[in-house]
Formats: C-alpha cells, sequence, structure tokens
C-alpha cells in the first residue's frame, strides 16, 4: 500500500498537466462551438431594426392594451421548437406594405402563471394583395426573401407570404428560420 501512495504522490506532478490540458480542450472547444454559432447569426441589420421598433412591446399588455390581438395561440413545431403565441395588428395585415419597423405579428413565448416574454416578429404580406402588383416575384424585406405559405392553412388565412425574425431569442436554427428549438409552447395555459 506505501508503494502505491508513493507512487501516486510522485505521478501527480506527471498528471497535473495533463488535466490542465484537457481542461483548456474542453474550455477551447466551447469557446469554438461559441464562435461558430455567433458566425452563423452574425449582426443583422434588420434584427436590429426589429429589436429597437419592437422593446417597447416587451410586456404584452403594452401592444394588449392597444389594437392588437391574439392572432394564435401557442404554435409548436411539426418536429421540434415553436414559434409561441402571434399578437396580429390587423391594420398592418391588411395593408400592403413592408416596414422593417411595423411587423404585422409580435411573436410571444408563454412562461407560465399567465407571463409572457417577447421572442420575435413575423412579417405577412398576403400573397392575393402582394400578386396584384408584382405578379411573379417574391416579396423581400431588407433583402430577405419571404416564405410563401399556401392554403388551406393551419391559421386561416389566404395564401400569404412570411418572414419570422428572432429578434429577442437567439435561435440555432437562424434569425429568419420558422421554427425555434429554443422556444416551448410546455407552459401555455389552457384558454
Amino acid at each position: 500500500m506505501k508503494t502505491l501512495h508513493r507512487l501516486a504522490v510522485m505521478l501527480l506532478p506527471l498528471a497535473t498537466p495533463c488535466i490542465a490540458a484537457s481542461a483548456d480542450q474542453s474550455y477551447n472547444s466551447q469557446n469554438r462551438d461559441r464562435q461558430e454559432a455567433s458566425i452563423k447569426h452574425e449582426y443583422s441589420p434588420l434584427v436590429e431594426k426589429v429589436r429597437r421598433a419592437t422593446w417597447r412591446y416587451k410586456d404584452i399588455n403594452v401592444p394588449k392594451a392597444t389594437t392588437w390581438v391574439v392572432g394564435t395561440p401557442c404554435v409548436s413545431g411539426p418536429n421540434t421548437g415553436a414559434m409561441g403565441v402571434h399578437l396580429i395588428e390587423p391594420s398592418r395585415l391588411n395593408d400592403d406594405v413592408l416596414d422593417a419597423e411595423e411587423p404585422e405579428a409580435l411573436i410571444y413565448e408563454p412562461m407560465g402563471n399567465g407571463n409572457f416574454r417577447l421572442v420575435g416578429v413575423e412579417f405577412i404580406m398576403l400573397a392575393p394583395k402582394w400578386e396584384e402588383q408584382h405578379a411573379g416575384t417574391a416579396p423581400a424585406l431588407d433583402g430577405h426573401l419571404m416564405n410563401y405559405v399556401g392554403t388551406p392553412n393551419r391559421y386561416g388565412l389566404p395564401a400569404f407570404y412570411e418572414l419570422h425574425v428572432w429578434a429577442w431569442e437567439h435561435n440555432p436554427e437562424g434569425n429568419f428560420a420558422d421554427w425555434n428549438t429554443q422556444v416551448t409552447c410546455n407552459k401555455a395555459q389552457p384558454e
């Protein structure tokens, strides 16, 4: 037993650099993962515009006290992630204007106990209105092409174009992906 103890004491100084190197390697690997994620989700002028335009809506009671209405209950993804609860501004939904500072929908994640947090926005352009004036082209907002959603759809809308902007919640899939794996409907209260 004394021999094992002496051997351990003699080898400890040799093991310390290996443990430190392993910790450094782990730290560097985590750092590299964070850097790659930040490159994938690098600065976007559109995200910054949306953040400046919507910061006042972080408290869900602010838009609800005006003309915003609940457009959808919490929308969860087909496989993973969610969008959240959409508050819609009807006058914006029915106009034919795309403005980075005036989204048609605010998206909130239910946090339980009646609390919500703003996670993003959605820009929506009804396809018939767009196609009346721009046949053959898809709308774009600040250089970002919008996605087409045909009819019938789960929202009960005519065909439309949409673009999500995850301005208030990081999305591993990208700032403009439809579904956000960091958002969940698990804490949504029954209506």
